[in-house]
């Protein structure tokens, strides 16, 4: 019996799951949270409450660089600094030395996935405003070669394409515990 299913973690630094869109950050940070004992947040959630608006909506009304500034906002002073798993939106690490207040707030994994995985997984969803355009699998791979140098550096990397979500979340729980062990001694 696999014992850490059953074993809450302690009350411990945040773990930030970051990559892009589709790769299964909210869902297996939901499956996460619930077998840490933690709380999980999605940022892109917790700014739509906070601004009584959904994302596209301020994208449409304010713009990219309004919506950045609201998730910087977010992980500055949005959210609790321990006991949470959270799921950040795809862009966040792009801003500049986002990853490094990721890192000083918590623990940071990227959760990757191909191309075509991500199209799968984003074509019924109208919410994702960066790909409301003509051609979405063209942009996803623009998007996917713009970002991917960032996402490599931002944290452990774990893909999610063809493995079955326990085997994510395991994966994520191992790598949680022993990097929450060393950060708590920081």
């Amino acid at each position: 019996m696999n014992t850490s299913k059953t074993r809450p973690a302690a009350v411990g630094p945040n773990l930030y799951l970051v990559g892009f869109m589709g790769t299964g950050k909210s869902t297996v940070g939901r499956v996460l949270a619930k077998r840490l004992s933690m709380r999980f947040l999605d940022s892109d959630h917790e700014i739509e409450a906070a601004q009584g608006r959904k994302v596209p909506e301020i994208f449409a009304d304010k713009g990219e660089a309004h919506f950045r500034s609201l998730e910087r906002a977010f992980v500055e002073s949005g959210h609790p600094e321990k006991g949470c798993v959270v799921a950040c939106g795809g862009g966040l690490v792009m801003q500049e030395g986002m990853i490094e207040a990721l890192r000083t707030r918590g623990i940071v994994a990227c959760l990757f996935a191909s191309a075509e995985t991500i199209l799968k997984r984003t074509s019924a969803n109208k919410n994702r405003p960066l790909l409301n355009v003509e051609d979405p699998a063209r942009r996803i791979r623009d998007l996917l070669a713009q970002r991917e140098p960032t996402y490599l550096r931002s944290g452990a990397c774990i893909y999610t394409d063809k493995r079955p979500m326990s085997d994510v979340v395991d994966h994520l729980e191992r790598f949680y515990r022993r990097e929450a062990r060393v950060f708590r001694r920081r």
